[in-house]
């Protein structure tokens, strides 16, 4: 198998995970002020770096917990830094003495099973919200889609019209090697954006030759460490750990079997250590692979390290280019449409769920979908890793 295609398929598959990334990156500079040349250049060059070591397909998330949690409450930017190089540190030390390794063989198959198919639910949840116009990011920016001038066309709202046609688009192209899904949704998507009205920002981009500064906000101060420590990073690892690595190595070797050997948990771990440490520096937000990143790469095309430098490569030009004015190039993208590759990397992903055929496997994985949409997926990691042990003590029949 070739480590490096570059067509049309590798092309849809490297926009397969925009719908989990743009919108979490966009909040993060617009709420919290981070930089948005350092935070999509720091995503692009894991992005290609992913690809270059990987040889497979990789995915380039926002962490979570630290990018939803910080959001919410308008965390500053040095406290987003601290919590970058914590994790980083921390990610670095289970990589690099190999106690990631001791973790992995402790976790049991229905644990991975049900983080896998919990991420799925997630995705599909705000893949919903975002075509409704009912996640809370739309809440926060008080409109459904807030870069559209035109809001509804009658009595039916924008947002719905798109995710209606677009995911039907996407069902009869699911497949279709000459007209990719995720092409013509990305492609369909922003035409639709710029016809609506998307197109104002654009105005203010002045293209140019725009490098990232070196630490833009400065070196955190002790305080900064405490409370990102506490707020973020703690909270962060067990979720990174669950999905962005042991979940995440999983799900490529079921995908690309032997192609995916360099996939390890150590390597997943050291490669997000060093990742965290250039966004840090560079003034962005904490990023990670994640299997639901993988899940939406795979299903609309992805097979091959080659989608991990095309779309490394265009958020690389876009941001040495347009310099902070790349956020007004992402507006142009209706969050409906990213909402559809959500709902189908969400569909993809949970049918990861389909080997497990014990009875109290599943009932393990399924409990675990149950806490995530209750409370989150790191509480769910804990609350499937005790069940499934209860369970293999023969202390509860099920």
């Amino acid at each position: 198998m070739q480590s490096y295609r570059f067509n049309r398929m590798e092309l849809a598959g490297s926009m397969g995970d925009l719908g989990a990334l743009l919108p979490l990156a966009i909040g993060m500079v617009m709420v919290n002020g981070l930089d948005p040349v350092g935070l999509f250049v720091s995503v692009g060059l894991l992005y290609v770096a992913g690809g270059l070591y990987f040889h497979v397909p990789i995915a380039v998330q926002p962490m979570k917990v630290v990018s939803a949690y910080a959001i919410a409450t308008a965390a500053t930017q040095t406290q987003i830094t601290a919590s970058g190089l914590l994790l980083a540190a921390m990610l670095l030390f289970f990589g690099i003495t190999g106690l990631v390794d001791v973790i992995s063989r402790a976790i049991p198959k229905a644990v991975i099973r049900g983080v896998q198919l919990s991420t799925g639910a997630l995705l599909m949840g705000k893949g919903m919200g975002f075509i409704t116009g009912t996640s809370a990011f739309q809440a926060a920016e008080g409109a459904a889609e807030p870069y559209l001038a035109i809001q509804a066309l009658g009595p039916v709202p924008v947002g719905i019209l798109i995710g209606v046609i677009l995911s039907a688009a996407t069902l009869l192209l699911l497949n279709n090697e000459k007209y990719p899904a995720a092409l013509v949704v990305v492609a369909a998507g922003a035409a639709s954006g710029l016809l609506l009205g998307a197109y104002s920002g654009l105005t203010n981009i002045s293209p140019g030759l725009h490098l990232p500064d070196f630490l833009p906000f400065g070196f955190p101060a002790g305080i900064d460490f405490t409370w990102a420590f506490l707020a973020l990073a703690l909270p962060q690892i067990p979720m990174t750990l669950g999905n962005a690595v042991i979940a995440n190595r999983d799900l490529s070797f079921e995908y690309f079997g032997d192609e995916s050997r360099r996939v390890t948990d150590r390597a997943l771990c050291i490669c997000m250590g060093l990742a965290n440490i250039v966004a840090a520096l560079l003034g962005g937000m904490p990023i990670c692979h994640g299997a639901g990143g993988l899940a939406a790469h795979y299903r609309f095309g992805a097979r091959t390290g080659g989608s991990n430098l095309i779309i490394g490569s265009i958020f690389l030009m876009l941001a040495f280019v347009c310099g902070s004015g790349i956020v007004y190039v992402m507006h142009v993208m209706p969050l409906a449409a990213l909402g559809v590759l959500l709902i189908f990397a969400g569909v993809q992903l949970g049918l990861a769920i389909m080997d497990l055929r014990e009875r109290e496997e599943l009932f393990v994985a399924l409990c675990m979908v149950g806490v995530t949409l209750g409370a989150n997926l790191a509480w769910a990691f804990g609350v499937g890793l005790f069940l499934a042990y209860v369970i293999r003590r023969g202390r509860v029949s099920v």
